[in-house]
């Protein structure tokens, strides 16, 4: 009985000692805190994405291979995968700790502004209208729209030789639109309900090219069932800056920035690069330096 009290005793000292210290750090966690917040000071997803463990939630694609994908097995891979895994190190994340999200091209802002994401990395270009509702850091990866056409057609070699040309690009995407408007006119559109129909329609030649950006491009023909099979057109036909979406206003924004540059520093975003698009060819371009869009 002796001991019972002594336990209670200093059970309820404990507690008495807790709750003074968490009533003297005037009035909780500071806003300038980005350990175990929620990015931006939102709602958040709840991870406690900022430097000191825990959970945290990525956003990607599941579908773009070589970028972002799920694969059958339940894992994940892709250049994206390994930035983001890159920068949740750095931020004081093990993979473990990572739970990936599908972040499809529609929903990424309202992952972000619903914190149910803390960062989305998901071939996500930074655009004016984009940054008006989500912050991003980066550029990681300077991409460009392109197409992808059969290794042994010589006929394309430079984007006006597509007037004429099946051109093949998903329903609702523009790719192939700002194609037959600003380049090859007479270029004959193909949309297909996805890039893997569009692939089986090149190799078939049921279509002579298939246009989005050139990383996207690079990682379907580094797939091994299409090793040898298509290659780049090299056109760069338009810029696309990817970034890192985060909310708006959120401290993770300067810390990813700095994983960043680490992350090129110390090579491993050339690594990445090679690993997720080099059996495709694709001449990428070097890493962009942080804060700096190119138009």
């Amino acid at each position: 009985m002796k001991l019972r009290k002594v336990t209670v005793a200093a059970t309820a000292a404990l507690a008495l000692a807790l709750t003074a210290a968490g009533c003297s750090s005037g009035g909780g966690t500071s806003s300038g805190s980005t350990a175990g917040g929620s990015p931006g000071g939102g709602s958040g997803a709840g991870t406690g994405a900022g430097t000191g463990g825990g959970k945290i939630t990525v956003g990607i694609k599941f579908d773009q291979p070589g970028i972002g994908l799920k694969t059958p097995d339940g894992t994940y891979t892709g250049f994206d995968v390994d930035v983001a895994t890159y920068v949740a190190k750095e931020l004081g994340h093990q993979p473990g700790d990572i739970q990936w999200k599908e972040a499809k091209s529609a929903d990424r802002e309202t992952l972000l502004q619903r914190g149910d994401v803390d960062f989305v990395a998901a071939s996500y270009s930074i655009t004016p209208a984009r940054s008006e509702k989500v912050d991003f850091a980066g550029p990681y990866l300077l991409a460009h729209q392109d197409v992808l056409i059969r290794a042994d057609d010589d006929s394309i070699t430079k984007p006006e030789d597509l007037n004429n040309k099946k051109l093949c690009s998903v329903t609702g995407s523009t790719s192939a639109q700002n194609v037959k408007t600003r380049i090859a006119p007479n270029a004959q559109l193909q949309e297909y309900g996805g890039y893997s129909e569009c692939l089986t329609g090149l190799e078939n030649k049921a279509v002579d090219a298939l246009t989005t950006d050139d990383s996207i491009l690079a990682g379907y023909a580094a797939q091994p069932e299409f090793k040898g099979k298509f290659k780049l057109g090299g056109f760069k036909m338009s810029n696309e800056n990817y970034g890192i979406g985060v909310q708006k206003g959120s401290e993770l924004k300067a810390e990813i920035n700095t994983a960043l540059e680490k992350m090129v520093a110390d090579g491993s975003w050339e690594a990445a690069v090679q690993k997720n698009f080099g059996p495709a060819g694709y001449q990428n371009e070097p890493a962009p330096k942080i804060g700096v869009i190119v138009s």
